[in-house]
């Protein structure tokens, strides 16, 4: 689920939500709305880091620039991306019924001459009987081209219809996934651990989630730079995609330097052996970044935190369980693996 705040924080961020909308000359709109709860609420970190940015090179942003970010960040797909995916399946079927159309009416046509032939046979009249059975056979020609031309038609709208499915698929995995490191972003963390809850674990098993986060990061953005930042969170990501996966296991970037993997139906030695792989992966990963000309090599860790979901416990909860354990590593030296 994708928002789970409650009742009483909604009515906060509701009010903080009309207060930032006021300063900036988008219309009072839902799309607008959407935009500053998902970035009020911090639970759009992509967005926010996009609106913030917007905001450096315009302090009020209009209808465009909030358009742009919701399309951009909060939309599972982009308007005219699902537009041109509907409008082609409306097409391809509209194809089918047309031609299906044409069939029935060859096939009415066919009926007559036959019928005609019937009656010409009947009759016996030589002449009229060589007329239907010419007609007969120009409708069986007719009602053969339309059959073939439907199953034809059939085929090319069934190939359209597939590659228009594999567009809606591809376009949805974008919008889950994390471009910079290929891993679920937070929209698609979110829907994961949804469905994940929905489920009860195995007997004898528990969901598990584990939270990482790159440690003293501001340190590499401000001695490195960004570019460099970049690269070490790609580094994560390869790290948390080389871990051998298991049934329901995900992995995603849940906001800025900041990790998850959600083991369903697991143990906890299971998710300590899964957090400690990770870290010890990640300490093995260097960075060499030029630095005067020299060839600076740079070390990598990270503090992790494991919470076990409690039956009942909504998603906000399992999350800040787990978020807790990991503030016990950093509060604990760091580079750790901290259990709640």
């Amino acid at each position: 689920m994708r928002y789970t705040e409650t009742k009483e924080d909604t009515l906060i961020l509701v009010r903080k939500v009309l207060a930032l909308m006021g300063a900036h000359d988008a219309a009072l709109n839902p799309l607008t709305f959407s935009v500053f709860y998902e970035h009020a609420a911090g639970i759009n970190p992509r967005l926010s880091h996009a609106l913030v940015q917007a905001q450096a090179e315009s302090a009020r942003l209009n209808d465009a620039m909030v358009r742009t970010l919701y399309e951009a960040h909060v939309a599972e797909i982009r308007p005219e991306e699902a537009e041109r995916i509907r409008g082609g399946i409306h097409r391809a079927m509209t194809s089918i019924m047309e031609s299906a159309s044409r069939t029935g009416q060859a096939a009415g046509r066919f009926g007559e001459h036959l019928e005609e032939l019937t009656g010409a046979l009947d009759d016996g009249a030589n002449e009229q009987l060589g007329r239907s059975i010419e007609a007969a056979r120009a409708g069986s020609q007719e009602m053969r081209g339309a059959i073939e031309s439907l199953q034809q038609q059939v085929q090319r709208s069934r190939e359209e219809i597939d590659a228009l499915r594999a567009d809606l698929m591809r376009t949805r995995h974008e919008a889950s996934t994390c471009p910079l490191t290929g891993v679920l972003n937070r929209r698609g963390f979110d829907a994961r651990l949804s469905e994940i809850l929905e489920r009860p674990p195995a007997d004898g098993s528990r969901h598990f989630l584990i939270l990482f986060d790159i440690d003293h990061f501001k340190r590499v953005n401000d001695n490195f730079g960004h570019t460099v930042g970049d690269r070490v969170i790609q580094g994560l990501g390869q790290v948390l995609r080389s871990v051998p996966t298991e049934p329901g296991m995900a992995c995603a970037r849940y906001g800025g330097e900041e990790f998850a993997i959600l083991l369903p139906s697991s143990t906890l030695d299971r998710a300590v052996e899964v957090a400690e792989a990770v870290r010890a992966r990640t300490r093995r990963f260097r960075l060499r970044e030029r630095n005067g000309g020299k060839e600076m090599p740079m070390g990598v860790t990270v503090s992790a935190g494991v919470a076990a979901w409690q039956p009942g416990e909504d998603p906000k909860a399992f999350v800040s369980c787990a978020d807790a354990a990991l503030y016990r590593s950093k509060e604990g030296g760091r580079d750790r693996v901290t259990v709640a």
